[in-house]
């Protein structure tokens, strides 16, 4: 009987879902949102390799960046399963990212098969994809480089797709086929013959292969990618959970995708080729990229009339409609064929035909230096959140939740004083030289210039309000002297 193959599951973290704005954005994008379900799709993701038949799974790889990495270790801890989190100083697309996990993988001798998944996409049926994944786990111990592609069932412009070849090796069972081509993203007409001629899949962004393997092919078809990450790697160190590599080695990297870098290069090498056999294996699991409104509106459970309606929505004589709510309530009468997102700070209405172009209004935001684009209201921290309720000439009103044993860093400010009121349960204080506690209703002053901390000892969280006032309120006023998550 054949032992399980050993699978390292490498969750890739780095996109930043523009064109599911206002739900995500930069600093809190799509993966780490709840959009399907309870789970966020990243723990989704990380959720449903759990059971593959034939393999023996190891804790989870992160690959992500920097800005969200609490985030991400805190959706992994949920899940039951710290795993690892390696953090890229900046983005270089899809292969270093690999490239790094290939890296941690094999640093203790071990060359497991990676399977590489994307954080932010949907697969609705998790025993189909599985069964897929168990066939894959035996090609890619053979040595053999396996990407998945999806079964199409309409002529999607907004996919890049795979050509495949004759079927792969002796075992028609996994229906494994050889790569004849990757073509980019086409128009209506030639989507449509891809669909017509039937030996063409979606593009999914799924990979297996060995570490070992990944790193030669690697080493063939793009060598300076793999010595920056390697110089990078071996620059680096490991910080609690985290693993950081050299920031300035790996910002010298060039920035590749698995595709370009590798898989093409596959479809094409001769026999006489030293890269391995590269494959694809067909995916019918009910996938999506969630790439977006009208890919989310697609996939997520709708009334009889076509609606989606989550949060606090009315829906009257509507059709085909996509509404959320994040608070207020959100009212839709005689409309049919939209996408309204209500947040706290930004609502979205736009035609379910037209949501690719929500990007342009990113851009636009960013371009305008607009926070909106980038951050949402409540924003989170390693030791809990702070929501932005108010703000004004000379001031700005926040709420403060500090999650038990949660503790912000000695700090001071230049240039603004702040009142501190708690509201449920129990902070401890630091106010310069003294240090004391406040329980519910009870306030203290922090003059400007005063260095200060706010802890939680306490078994609940602690909810406070706080009233900033002063000359200049940025969060970039701040002078830290100790912080426990390194900041």
């Amino acid at each position: 009987m054949n032992s399980p193959i050993l699978v390292q599951p490498v969750v890739l973290s780095g996109g930043s879902g523009t064109r599911l704005w206002p739900l995500s954005r930069e600093k809190y994008p799509k993966q780490l949102l709840s959009l399907v379900g309870q789970d966020s799709l990243l723990q989704a993701t990380v959720r449903r390799v759990t059971g593959t038949p034939g393999v023996t799974l190891t804790a989870p790889m992160v690959v992500c960046n920097e800005e969200y990495r609490f985030v991400i270790a805190e959706q992994l801890r949920l899940l039951g399963d710290s795993g690892a989190v390696v953090l890229e100083p900046c983005g270089r697309n899809t292969a270093p990212a690999l490239t790094l996990s290939a890296l941690a993988a094999t640093k203790e001798g071990a060359d497991p098969v990676l399977l590489v998944m994307p954080a932010d996409h949907v697969i609705t049926d998790v025993a189909a994809f599985q069964k897929v994944v168990s066939q894959g786990a035996a090609l890619a111990a053979a040595g053999v480089v396996v990407t998945f592609g999806i079964t199409p069932d309409a002529p999607e412009t907004g996919y890049g797709y795979i050509q495949t070849g004759d079927l792969f090796g002796s075992s028609a069972d996994a229906a494994a086929r050889t790569i004849a081509r990757f073509v980019e993203k086409p128009d209506l007409a030639t989507a449509q013959s891809y669909l017509d001629a039937g030996n063409y899949l979606w593009n999914s962004g799924l990979f297996m292969m060995r570490a070992s393997v990944w790193l030669s092919a690697l080493g063939v078809c793009r060598a300076d990618i793999l010595a920056a990450c390697q110089l990078a790697w071996e620059a680096g160190q490991t910080d609690g959970e985290f693993m950081r590599v050299g920031k300035d080695l790996f910002a010298a990297c060039p920035s590749d995708s698995i595709d370009y870098a590798v898989m093409e290069r596959l479809a094409t090498a001769g026999p006489s080729s030293t890269l391995p056999a590269g494959v694809v294996l067909p995916l019918n699991a009910g996938w999506s990229d969630v790439g977006a409104w009208d890919a989310l509106w697609q996939v997520l459970p709708k009334d009889a009339s076509g609606n989606v309606a989550q949060g606090d929505v009315m829906l009257q004589d509507c059709e085909n409609t996509l509404a959320l709510s994040e608070g207020r309530l959100v009212a839709c009468v005689g409309v049919s064929d939209l996408v309204v997102v209500e947040t706290a700070d930004a609502i979205l209405v736009s035609h379910k035909d037209k949501t690719q172009d929500v990007k342009k209004i990113v851009d636009r935001l960013k371009a305008q230096k607009r926070t909106e684009g980038s951050i949402h209201r409540k924003v989170f921290r390693p030791w809990g959140s702070y929501d932005g309720v108010d703000a004004g000439e000379r001031f700005q009103v926040k709420r403060i939740v500090v999650k038990p044993g949660g503790t912000l860093s000695l700090q001071m400010h230049h240039h603004r004083a702040e009142h501190w009121i708690v509201v449920s349960g129990t902070a401890r204080v630091t106010k310069g030289e003294d240090s004391f506690l406040l329980s519910e209703n009870q306030s203290t002053f922090i003059p400007l210039g005063t260095t200060h901390r706010l802890e939680n000892p306490g078994r609940v969280p602690l909810e406070m309000i706080e009233v900033q006032s002063g000359s200049y309120l940025g969060e970039d006023d701040i002078v830290r002297f100790e912080d426990v998550y390194g900041r």
